[in-house]
């Protein structure tokens, strides 16, 4: 596993529950891989604006 940072988030209890039934229902074996998941699938769907942005970076 590449290196991991620590960070800490507040979600309302609405969204935690929901977790919580998914780490329940044996689709993740905790709250923080199913937010690693949710995490991960975001910058999936930002995937072109984060290249083009690290583009932009490369020209400063």
């Amino acid at each position: 596993m590449p290196p991991t940072r620590k960070i800490s988030i507040r979600l309302t209890e609405k969204y935690y529950t929901k977790l919580e039934l998914l780490v329940e229902s044996g689709e993740f074996t905790s709250v923080s891989e199913a937010v690693r998941e949710a995490v991960k699938l975001l910058l999936e769907k930002y995937k072109e604006q984060l290249e083009s942005i690290a583009q932009m970076d490369t020209y400063r």
